[in-house]
């Protein structure tokens, strides 16, 4: 029967557009036609019919024997490293899972159809994709043999609950001095970058600083997979990359998705993270008068997060010497905020920093805030928020009528 089952799904999934105009009832109908014409010549009991149409259609419609992962809302991510090892993440801490998939090919044919459902493939010829599930989730799939463990199936999920600044202050990842100064940043439309390692929150902060933004202004955000929940403003316009497909789909990048902003009249333009060359595109935008613009990369410290824009950007190919290109990251941001995950698995703001121009050829920084660590208790990392220097540059901030909130 494993057989016939793998047949139904591969006959399923290259026809992806099936999955989205059939509902349940039909989808089940459908893969139990496909069962009796490949069973035509042999003999099938009842049992043996209804058990493969429910395998083959909860691994194309369900999310097969991750169900009750996906159901539990305080599961951040699901890792599955090949059939026999499926991980979780609950609470900031990893966890095995207990169960395991019957075969190499279920697991494979669970990868396409995760990815399927975005009209997007993976296959031998192209063995890494990256998708959306409904509910907003993240997936990137690496097929065998890419993947030596067997095929990898990583998922994201984000909490139906939008996290704001109030619930980052409750949970120590910053102080409400911090929380005051960032919301004038962003009211009076300080250009931001936020900064940090993987698994650190960038994405969750971004989404957080978002709920600043005035209520009357047009904002874009740009996305490979779309995953900012901007809910405070009405005027918004939520845009997402494309990969190449067949039939001649091409590629939407997240380059040519900053070009075409430009000129939707944006006020702010939110980039959701700089990967690559559009780290160029991203700095000529903040420099072209849309102040208030945002976006995150990965860095391991502040200084680090300006190093790897000045690489990011010399990959975009325009040959543009090193002066010029510190001299667009040092008008184009004015703010960097940079995350950590802690040893303790907590998140929290590491350092707030200005940038204030150029000296001696090097990207000037004014460091105005940083957490600072005093001890080690009950398996929680204890420190405070300390204030370091003062904000420079308030020409913003006196023409947004905030600058009473630039001095201790």
């Amino acid at each position: 029967m494993e057989n016939i089952a793998k047949e139904i799904r591969n006959n399923v999934l290259e026809n992806l557009r099936l999955l989205e105009f059939m509902d349940d009832a039909e989808l089940r109908d459908y893969i139990e036609t496909l069962y009796l014409q490949k069973q035509e010549n042999a003999k099938a009991s009842m049992t043996e019919r209804k058990r493969c149409t429910a395998d083959v259609f909860n691994g194309l419609r369900r999310m097969g024997i991750i169900e009750d992962l996906m159901e539990d809302k305080e599961i951040t991510e699901i890792l599955i490293n090949g059939k026999d090892n499926i991980f979780y993440e609950k609470g900031g801490r990893l966890y095995q899972y207990g169960r395991s998939f019957e075969s190499d090919d279920e697991l494979e044919a669970f990868a396409q159809m995760m990815i399927g459902v975005n009209n997007r493939m993976v296959n031998a010829s192209k063995p890494i994709a990256d998708g959306r599930l409904k509910d907003g989730s993240r997936v990137n799939v690496v097929l065998a043999p890419v993947s030596v463990s067997g095929t990898t199936v990583t998922i994201r999920r984000f909490s139906e609950n939008k996290m704001t600044m109030e619930k980052l202050k409750a949970l120590g990842s910053l102080s409400e001095e911090i929380e005051q100064f960032l919301k004038d940043m962003v009211r009076a439309g300080y250009n931001i970058f936020i900064s940090g390692g993987t698994g650190s929150g960038k994405t969750t902060f971004l989404n957080a600083l978002s709920d600043f933004i005035p209520e009357d202004e047009r904002v874009i955000t740009i996305e490979d997979s779309a995953e900012l929940q901007l809910k405070n403003v009405q005027n918004i316009v939520s845009l997402e990359t494309r990969v190449a497909g067949a039939e001649g789909v091409e590629e939407i990048s997240i380059r040519d998705l900053i070009r075409t902003s430009l000129r939707m009249r944006p006020d702010r333009i939110i980039v959701g993270e700089c990967r690559g060359p559009e780290a160029l595109d991203m700095l000529q935008a903040l420099n072209t008068g849309h102040q208030g613009s945002m976006s995150t990369g990965h860095a391991n410290s502040t200084q680090d997060s300006i190093s790897r824009l000045e690489v990011m950007v010399a990959t975009a190919g325009e040959k543009l010497p090193l002066d010029a290109i510190r001299g667009q990251i040092a008008s184009g941001i004015d703010i960097l905020v940079h995350l950590g995950r802690l040893r303790d698995k907590s998140r929290k703001v590491l350092e707030v920093t200005e940038i204030t121009g150029i000296r001696d050829g090097e990207i000037e920084m004014n460091k105005l805030f940083e957490f600072v660590e005093n001890g080690f208790e009950d398996g929680k990392v204890c420190g405070i928020w300390e204030k370091v220097g003062e904000l420079k540059q308030k020409e913003k901030l006196k023409l947004a009528g905030l600058i009473r909130n630039t001095t201790s």
